[in-house]
C-alpha cells in the first residue's frame, strides 16, 4: 500500500476518517459497509442475542447520528432519544433493507461532504447546546461508527454461523 498523503486541512482529515470508518480502507479492519455487503433483510433484522439491537437497528442508529451531526453543524440543537435514537424496524423486507442502506449512505455522504468543506476554525466552534466543539463531536461520530460496525460484525457472525 502506498504511503498516504497528509490531508491539507484538519477538516479534510476528519472527513477522510469518517469515509474510511463507513466505507472501508480503515486501519482497524472492515468498515460498516464492507460488513454489510452480503447481509440480507433476514440477517439484518435478526436478534441472535437477547436484548441487543439488530444489525438493521444499528445501521439506522448510525444514520441518526450522522444526521444529528449535520443538524448541529447547521446551527441547531439536536439530541435524539428513544425511538428517534434507535428507530424501530417496522417492515423487514428486502426492499426496506436496501432503502435503509441507501438512506444511511446518502446521509453519511452528505456529512462527509459537509465536513470536508469546513474551515479548521469552524472545528473549534462549540456545538449548539453542548460543552464541546465540532472537532470533538466529529471525532466522536467516527469512533461511534467504528464501534457499531464492530457490533454489526459480531451479530453477522452470530446469525450466519
Amino acid at each position: 500500500m502506498p504511503a498516504r498523503i497528509q490531508p491539507a486541512t484538519e477538516s479534510a482529515g476528519i472527513a477522510d476518517q469518517l469515509q474510511r470508518a463507513f466505507y472501508g480502507s480503515a486501519w482497524h479492519g472492515p468498515a460498516a459497509m464492507e460488513i454489510l455487503e452480503d447481509v440480507d433483510a433476514i440477517t439484518a433484522a435478526a436478534k441472535p442475542i437477547e436484548n441487543v439491537h439488530s444489525i438493521w437497528e444499528l445501521l439506522l442508529h448510525v444514520a441518526v447520528w450522522d444526521g444529528a451531526a449535520l443538524t448541529r453543524l447547521a446551527g441547531s440543537k439536536c439530541q435524539p432519544t428513544g425511538d428517534a435514537n434507535f428507530p424501530r424496524v417496522t417492515r423487514p423486507t428486502e426492499a426496506a433493507w436496501r432503502k435503509a442502506v441507501s438512506d444511511a449512505k446518502r446521509t453519511h455522504d452528505k456529512l462527509v461532504r459537509t465536513v470536508s468543506g469546513l474551515s479548521d476554525e469552524r472545528l473549534r466552534d462549540r456545538v449548539p447546546g453542548k460543552r464541546y466543539n465540532f472537532y470533538h463531536m466529529l471525532h466522536g461520530i467516527t469512533q461511534h461508527e467504528v464501534y457499531h460496525a464492530g457490533q454489526m460484525a459480531i451479530l453477522k457472525k452470530a446469525v450466519m454461523r
